[in-house]
């Protein structure tokens, strides 16, 4: 779809991505205390025992220079033995506040790169998980990894674990692109990751694809696109490129000036969006594809398509448990996140405490917002999103309709087809904490809308 040079520099500003509601600056470390959040938590497991859990495993061998994730780069994998038991002292903490053995009805493994550790601690640390749950519980687990340290017997670790979905990172195939990201893997390694696993029992496979990325070309879109065409994976993450040099400093060993923005970049996402429908994909959501008859693509049809911390999901709400230094938990009426200093992280559960980092506890207008945002995220519709706005964001509104972005009736929201480049920008002016006016803070905080 063509977008105007005018919308585009109108609206690529720093705005949420809005895997929460609050987002995370809006937090603060006071707005929670320790007992609230634990109370929250036996609510949302006295609603429902079934419990999902991400467990971020933060070390790399290599720095990927795009990337903003919690990391930390070492070669030293004497790391990986303290970090697996500070994570199991956190979960036994979260098993005296549940009281009794949950369902655990997912489990992500995120990082950094997971397949840093050991086939040996994979399995101790899902072992020593499962060993304290509910037994024959259908579970999906998924991991995250980078093919070029990922083993065959890696996959086979995870693939007796039960895991089933793997999500590979690729970026981008073109060389010049790699070595500024300072990621390089062949398609041939990628492919050999893919095919090992599909052979193993994994049945869905994501592949992630950035654009926007230094000296990124149509080109080698193309051509990126056309070899994962090849691998045929199940759903395609194709993300923006989010230029945070001040929260990433690996961001500022490029020139900047060799970036793609406004038109140029947008052109690389048209590009790549057409091939990927031309292919037999479809369009899920902000940024994501998937074959038809994928579980993720079924919800979304049936109107069932959630979006947390990890992205666009089939989990249905629930208590969310994040393990690990920087790691999220979502109990429904609170956030918790981490402490994100793994040193500081591992210290603390010695300690015999829950690594508090900043939380926050949403109050009954927090919860009505954030239905409402979940909705355009994943309908792009919301029925009340209008209620209780105040004059200056209606009137945003009401000029993103004139620009053909969304249509408003005397409640709701339906965003058009057009609009849909801009979804994060219409979320933003129902968004009470985030301001009108983009000011210094919030250019430190967010990425680029497009």
């Amino acid at each position: 779809m063509e977008i105007s040079q005018n919308l585009i520099e109108k609206y690529d500003k720093p705005v949420p991505r809005y895997t929460s509601y609050p987002t995370v600056p809006a937090w603060k470390s006071d707005s929670l205390t320790l007992t609230a959040w634990k109370n929250s938590v036996r609510q949302a497991f006295a609603q429902s025992p079934d419990i999902s859990l991400y467990i971020h495993l933060p070390f790399c061998e290599k720095l990927c220079t795009y990337c903003g994730c919690n990391k930390k780069i070492t070669n030293n994998h004497g790391v990986e033995d303290p970090y697996i038991h500070a994570v199991l002292r956190e979960w036994s903490y979260y098993l005296e506040i549940l009281g009794t053995a949950p369902r655990i009805r997912e489990i992500h493994l995120g990082g950094g790169t997971p397949t840093f550790f050991s086939p040996e601690n994979l399995r101790l640390l899902i072992q020593s998980i499962r060993s304290t749950a509910q037994r024959d519980v259908p579970a999906e687990y998924s991991v995250e990894v980078h093919p070029v340290v990922t083993t065959e017997a890696h996959l086979n670790a995870l693939a007796e674990l039960g895991f089933t979905r793997l999500s590979a990172g690729i970026q981008d195939f073109d060389p010049e692109v790699q070595r500024l990201i300072n990621r390089i893997q062949s398609p041939e390694q990628t492919a050999h990751v893919i095919q090992t696993a599909r052979n193993l029992g994994f049945s869905a496979i994501n592949v992630d694809i950035i654009y926007g990325l230094p000296r990124q070309t149509q080109e080698s879109i193309r051509m990126t696109l056309g070899e994962v065409l090849i691998m045929r994976p199940e759903r395609i993450a194709f993300y923006s490129y989010a230029h945070v040099p001040w929260k990433s400093p690996g961001q500022r060993l490029y020139d900047e000036r060799d970036l793609p923005v406004g038109l140029e970049k947008r052109q690389l996402y048209e590009l790549g969006r057409t091939i990927l429908l031309e292919a037999g994909y479809q369009d899920i959501g902000m940024d994501h594809f998937a074959l038809p008859q994928d579980p993720l693509l079924l919800a979304a049809e049936a109107g069932q398509l959630h979006r947390n911390f990890m992205g666009y999901t089939t989990a249905p709400e629930g208590l969310l448990i994040g393990l690990g230094a920087s790691a999220i938990s979502d109990s429904g009426k609170a956030f918790f996140q981490n402490e994100k200093d793994i040193k500081k992280y591992q210290q603390i559960t010695e300690e015999g405490r829950l690594p508090y980092l900043v939380g926050h506890l949403l109050s009954h207008e927090d919860a009505r917002v954030r239905r409402q945002i979940q909705d355009l995220m994943c309908q792009r519709y919301s029925a009340d999103a209008l209620i209780g706005l105040d004059s200056n964001r209606l009137q945003g509104l009401k000029q993103m309709e004139a620009e053909g972005i969304l249509t408003l009736s005397e409640t709701g929201i339906q965003l058009t087809e057009a609009g849909k480049p801009f979804l994060r920008n219409v979320c933003s002016w129902i968004d009470r904490y985030y301001g009108t006016e983009l000011n210094q803070a919030v250019q430190a905080v967010f990425s680029k809308a497009l």
